[in-house]
């Protein structure tokens, strides 16, 4: 049996009918899009997707914090900047 990670699921034919009701229906969350009653996709407004992209990306970052914390800082001036 297949997860379905979202509160709303929507078929393929629902879907094409009013893509934008469906849309401002989910309130700010994912909707899963149904084809066959198989999840083939997540549709996420566009904040919840820029917000989620952040969120990777400061993992990405604080994984490289993490691999340069038992480095040794080199002193510097601006000046020599």
């Amino acid at each position: 049996m297949q997860n379905v990670f979202a509160d709303i699921a929507v078929s393929v034919s629902e879907l094409k009918k009013n893509p934008s009701a469906i849309m401002s229906s989910a309130d700010g969350m994912p909707v899963a899009v149904l084809n066959h009653n198989r999840v083939m996709g997540y549709m996420v407004p566009a904040e919840l997707y820029e917000s989620m992209i952040e969120r990777l990306d400061d993992l990405d970052l604080a994984k490289v914090v993490e691999s340069r914390a038992s480095e040794l800082p080199i002193p510097v001036s601006l000046d020599d900047l």
